[in-house]
């Protein structure tokens, strides 16, 4: 069978390729983990497509065991761009694939190989869905977000340009929505949303594979923790919800003076100064505002750009992985720290809860910051005796790698024998 994947990243495999072997610290890992089950599979040749700004024509790279094209990037993917067309037609053209498979569905060169090649034989996974475009900066002020803008983000956009880009492709996603007839997804919320936008798409549930790394004997201890440690996998922009957390830290200091986030990313808040607040973004300047008032400068750490391996050692010397996010359909990073065995506190909203089943005692609402700091805090005070046991156990079966890929192949067979 002939797979070919449509996905938003450039895999590590192609970029070495390109670039040399080095290693590259990408998003989408969850990619690489699926992939690697999938050529696995007897009978199985796997292509994987995308767009690039590092090459100027369709580029074809031969892997170990996976086939790459590379799109030129060209006047991007945010808008409409016929220019994808031919060359899909090329791709279509050259490997003749039995099931094309798009990962993600917010960017138009996904919907220019529908736009030429049609949506036979095409199925979809949703990751997250960008038409839930109301929660972008929920729990900020219109009023806020233009009180801290900044140089670059006048010059880039800002958090309101965000909110705008969101709109723009939660169209593009619908329409591709529309277009096909097999949808993937994982949990309730994105069901339920898939059959608002077409009621006639066949939804199959598949789950998802995560990282190679996080599929380990090693499992979080307390005696091995940071005590009163928090951390946070991402805090780029208002989704994930940091400007939150930060302000139900005075309630959770008053109760745990020592207490400390680590943050996974670059410092958005140029907490340091220097040359890098000329790159201080809109949401940045909210967070360092939100620092400054409360005065937490010395509890926070952005800890800059990490791989799989070093993500996964922040998550096991953390007391609690929180996910604090606005909107979220299913968050590898939080299914990262349930199989790591790490105690979890989540936002209720969206996909979340299904994630959560059995562990709803720490779910919390997402604008009561009360509520997160309480849990934070009775988490804190159960010490050694905290037990993720049966959270992790659901987590193994949810992400289990040969699960997951023999849900994909039933699909695949299912779309290649229409």
């Amino acid at each position: 069978m002939k797979v070919l994947w449509i996905v938003n990243i450039v895999m590590p495999e192609a970029l070495s390729l390109l670039k040399g072997n080095s290693t590259h610290r990408i998003s989408g890992g969850w990619l690489i983990g699926a992939a690697q089950e999938l050529v696995k599979q007897q009978g199985v040749r796997l292509t994987i497509a995308t767009v690039s700004k590092e090459v100027k024509e369709l580029t074809r790279l031969e892997g170990e065991k996976i086939i790459y094209y590379l799109l030129p990037f060209g006047k991007g993917n945010s808008h409409i761009n016929h220019e994808y067309e031919a060359m899909w037609r090329e791709v279509n053209r050259i490997e003749q694939p039995d099931v094309i498979h798009l990962h993600g569905t917010e960017f138009t060169h996904g919907l220019a190989y529908l736009e030429e090649c049609g949506s036979d034989r095409v199925c979809v996974s949703i990751q997250g869905l960008v038409s839930a475009s109301l929660y972008y900066y929920y729990g900020l002020s219109r009023h806020e977000i233009r009180r801290s803008l900044t140089p670059y983000s006048l010059l880039v956009g800002g958090i309101l340009k965000g909110y705008r880009s969101f709109i723009r492709r939660g169209e593009v996603e619908k329409e591709i929505i529309r277009r096909v007839h097999h949808i993937l997804g994982r949990t309730s919320w994105d069901r339920e949303r898939i059959w608002a936008i077409n009621p006639n798409a066949t939804y199959h549930f598949c789950g998802e594979t995560l990282r190679p790394e996080f599929y380990t004997d090693l499992i979080w201890k307390y005696d091995d923790c940071i005590p009163h440690s928090i951390f946070v996998s991402q805090a780029s922009y208002p989704i994930k919800g940091l400007h939150m957390l930060l302000k139900a830290m005075p309630l959770v200091l008053k109760h745990y003076p020592d207490a400390k986030i680590r943050v996974a990313g670059n410092d958005v808040a140029c907490l340091d100064g220097g040359k890098g607040l000329i790159k201080l973004t809109n949401y940045g300047q909210i967070i360092r505002k939100i620092i400054k008032r409360l005065d937490l400068k010395d509890i926070i750490t952005f800890t800059g750009s990490l791989d799989a391996e070093e993500m996964r050692n922040e998550y096991l010397k953390s007391n609690v992985f929180i996910c604090s996010s606005s909107i979220e359909n299913s968050p590898n990073s939080l299914g990262e720290a349930q199989i790591l065995g790490v105690p979890v506190i989540a936002s209720y909203v969206g996909g979340i809860p299904d994630m959560m089943e059995g562990d709803e005692e720490h779910l919390y609402r997402f604008e009561e910051i009360e509520m997160l700091a309480y849990k934070i805090c009775q988490l804190f005070k159960k010490e050694g005796s905290i037990d993720t046991s049966c959270m992790r156990q659901a987590a193994l079966l949810r992400h289990n790698p040969d699960t997951n890929t023999r849900d994909m192949m039933t699909v695949y067979k299912t779309i290649s024998h229409e």
